[in-house]
């Protein structure tokens, strides 16, 4: 299975600790293509919400119905980052588009403080 930076899958997030996502929900793959390609076999997502009170925290993203083929108006919660194997991502839901993305991306940028590195050729 090919999977791209962008794309959404359903994913089990599992048992939750404290105030980690649980259970099965979607997950924004953030990780850039470069690795998705790679041997490594894990994928770096971002946690998908519907709970959209989580809108109002800092740096998340919130979604239209519809945007990344998401049945109801979501959250992309950039704190809760999961490394997990290919294999555990499910149906594809849909891709968020480009503006989006790069919205997304931009949060991860301030969230590691890595604005300086941001635009270095690594």
């Amino acid at each position: 299975m090919v999977i791209r930076q962008g794309e959404v899958y359903w994913l089990h997030f599992g048992a939750p600790e404290g105030s980690e996502p649980a259970g099965r929900r979607p997950a924004l793959v953030v990780q850039h293509d470069r690795f998705n390609r790679s041997a490594i076999s894990t994928i770096v997502v971002a946690a998908v919400t519907s709970n959209l009170r989580l809108a109002a925290m800092p740096g998340n993203v919130r979604l239209r119905r519809g945007e990344a083929g998401l049945s109801r108006p979501s959250v992309v919660n950039v704190s809760q980052l999961r490394t997990v194997d290919r294999s555990r991502l499910s149906d594809r839901v849909g891709v968020l588009g480009p503006t989006r993305l790069k919205e997304v991306l931009q949060v991860l940028v301030l969230l590691f403080g890595t604005e300086d590195l941001a635009s270095a050729d690594l």
